[in-house]
């Protein structure tokens, strides 16, 4: 049986250690802060999730090195920004037959390289077990055990698939997918267009402006993950569509939230300040602007949000712009 350690005892961390202990594996949760792994150990409840307990069988330790030795399969759900500390952190302790689960998304700010990248990066080439897992996925929803559909990434297929078997169960299937270029995209830039929509709410617009977001956000996505190397049909799947319409439309999108409260005049300053999570639509607008660039994408609705997030343009004036742009034709734009 394989024994699974969660580096991360945030929302999305827990909900999956809550879900691998009812499947009957022996769980491990670590979390860089010793006394808040104490008070989770000691109160079996997590802060952010409503009516959640964690299950008696899974354990906390804060000694890395001796939770490495014990465990194979490693899950880092942790903000992207300490992924690369992180992972050169357990370093040292990490054999050719554990395998790391990425399940951060975003992308690293002055490098853009996804999270696989930044793992490879550290690790070197010839560590290959690393999985990027994407979906549309709601911490909260999978900790009730509602049902979620997960796509399980790698460019060698044995590794996806083994971590597909292990994380599928009665509530949660897991497909397969070898394009982790295209996975880890569609599931970091679509923060940035959940950000847009939830300025349409914050602005008092209707179900109409947000489809249009929706549909020519996965377009412009799709675009640059193209000129990155990516499959187009992969943006059709689960972590292109599928997360693009949950974090779009969810009560529990951190992103649209920001979005929506910038859309009714708050500044960028006081709602992050005001937030216990990460929404990493935020950083990951720097990072495609600067990629929309490169490539030389037309991203018009990114790049809105950068405006709106970076320059202090106005939410209303932005939409108003973005409606009068040149007229075109939809197909293969």
């Amino acid at each position: 049986m394989d024994k699974i350690l969660v580096m991360g005892c945030g929302t999305w961390g827990s909900a999956l250690a809550k879900s691998l202990s009812e499947n009957n594996y022996n769980v491990s949760m670590w979390h860089y802060n010793e006394q808040k792994l104490i008070k989770l150990k000691t109160s079996r409840a997590h802060p952010n999730l409503l009516n959640f307990e964690f299950s008696k069988n899974i354990e906390f330790d804060f000694d890395l090195q001796r939770v490495l030795s014990k465990s194979n399969v490693i899950v880092l759900a942790t903000p992207s920004k300490s992924i690369r500390e992180i992972v050169s952190t357990i370093k040292p302790f990490l054999t050719e037959n554990h395998i790391l689960v990425n399940t951060s998304k975003g992308l690293e700010t002055n490098t853009f390289l996804t999270m696989s990248e930044v793992i490879s990066d550290v690790l070197g080439s010839e560590f290959n077990n690393i999985v990027s897992m994407y979906g549309p996925s709601h911490a909260e929803e999978v900790a009730a055990n509602l049902p979620t559909a997960l796509v399980s990434s790698s460019r060698e297929i044995v590794i996806a698939k083994k971590v597909q078997k292990i994380f599928s169960s009665k509530n949660i299937r897991v497909y397969t997918n070898s394009d982790i270029k295209g996975v880890e995209l569609g599931g970091s830039l679509k923060n940035i267009i959940a950000i847009a929509t939830g300025v349409c709410d914050g602005l008092g617009f209707g179900d109409n402006t947000k489809s249009a977001l929706i549909t020519r956000g996965i377009a412009e996505i799709t675009r640059l993950g193209i000129k990155m190397g990516a499959a187009p049909s992969t943006f059709s799947g689960l972590s292109g569509i599928g997360d693009l319409i949950a974090t779009c439309l969810s009560k529990h999108s951190r992103n649209r939230f920001v979005g929506e409260e910038l859309g009714s005049g708050k500044s960028l300053k006081n709602i992050l300040d005001s937030m216990d999570m990460v929404a990493e639509g935020v950083i990951t607008a720097k990072s495609v602007h600067e990629l929309s660039i490169k490539y030389q994408v037309d991203m018009p609705i990114s790049n809105a949000v950068y405006q709106i997030l970076f320059e202090k343009m106005n939410p209303k004036t932005i939409v108003l712009n973005l409606m009068s742009r040149d007229l075109i034709q939809e197909k293969n734009n």
